[in-house]
């Protein structure tokens, strides 16, 4: 492989623009940015979720092969060319089957849950958060210009499989995650 990159600054976004991976700039606030960011973030996360699972976990390799995924989101975001799309609807069912394999063992959900239950489990809790801004920010960008649906269904499902990744992480630490209890509203 060759070497991608040789000098990690540029300068050329010192006034506010960046670059993207076909040529053109635009501003560091451009909502394909914003979606771009995100999708980044969301990835650190679970490199995060990851560095607190042992390598052998059953949900280390989903949880990899979703980080590639979203790098790969990312390069589709970075392109900006409605022709270059790499997440397709067979990642986007993939993502599901997996969701379905973990949502099985898990009893059905009476309550809501709060983020927490475990280190781990508050993890998954962050980085559903933060897909669901990512997905957000993905279809902004999709009203405004022509966008891979399927980028926007995966971070959809991707949200998903993240709350039931929460759920079996804390009940694999003893729990079923901590219920919302909620206030009752005042009667006047």
């Amino acid at each position: 492989m060759s070497n991608r990159l040789t000098r990690i600054y540029t300068r050329s976004g010192d006034k506010g623009t960046t670059g993207l991976a076909n040529g053109s700039r635009v501003a560091k606030y451009h909502p394909r940015i914003e979606a771009l960011g995100d999708v980044d973030e969301l990835n650190c996360l679970l490199g995060c979720l990851l560095a607190e699972l042992p390598a052998d976990d059953s949900l280390s390799n989903m949880l990899l092969r979703v980080q590639n995924d979203l790098f790969d989101l990312g390069g589709e975001l970075a392109v900006a060319d409605p022709n270059y799309t790499v997440i397709t609807i067979e990642v986007v069912e993939w993502l599901e089957a997996e969701l379905d394999k973990l949502n099985e063992s898990l009893p059905a959900l009476k309550e809501f849950i709060l983020p927490g239950g475990s280190r781990a489990a508050a993890q998954a809790h962050l980085a559903r958060s933060v897909c669901r801004r990512a997905e957000r920010r993905a279809v902004t960008l999709a009203e405004a210009e022509t966008l891979n649906p399927q980028g926007v269904a995966y971070l959809n499902r991707l949200s998903d499989l993240l709350f039931v990744c929460a759920r079996v992480l804390s009940r694999r630490d003893g729990g079923e995650g901590i219920l919302w209890q909620p206030r009752r509203p005042k009667q006047s």
